[in-house]
């Protein structure tokens, strides 16, 4: 069976910035439902405190790890959400994350939450994400 995804952006802007308002998926056959990944070590300890940069690139990382784990990849993801402590701080790095999703040729609908804190004190940014294949 052949996924097809489709784009939709009403407006060209959110294509600009290197994501999509939404995306049609048909023809699928498997969904990964990926729980919330921050910049945690192979054993489960929080790394790089204070570095908003260091831990988007691990956040990413780890989500990948797990797409990969399910045999997909950043290109299979049809959403994506990023929770984070800092907005402002993470605007200044956010190019972390859209650098590596240009590169793979990922165009995930995508939303961005301030939160308070997140699970685990010191962590600044988590990606939650949704893949079809």
């Amino acid at each position: 069976m052949t996924v097809e995804r489709a784009a939709v952006n009403p407006w060209p802007w959110s294509a600009q910035l290197g994501y999509n308002q939404g995306e049609v998926v048909s023809g699928h056959s498997r969904t990964l439902y990926c729980a919330g990944q921050a910049a945690m070590s192979a054993d489960g300890k929080p790394e790089h405190p204070g570095d908003m940069a260091a831990q988007l690139a691990l956040s990413l990382a780890n989500l990948e790890a797990v797409l990969a784990e399910a045999g997909m990849s950043l290109t299979d993801l049809v959403r994506l959400t990023v929770y984070t402590t800092d907005v402002d701080v993470l605007f200044e790095h956010y190019g972390v994350l859209a650098g590596r999703l240009a590169a793979a040729g990922a165009t995930p609908p995508t939303t961005m939450l301030g939160v308070t804190r997140l699970a685990i004190p010191g962590l600044l940014v988590e990606l939650e994400g949704t893949a079809v294949a």
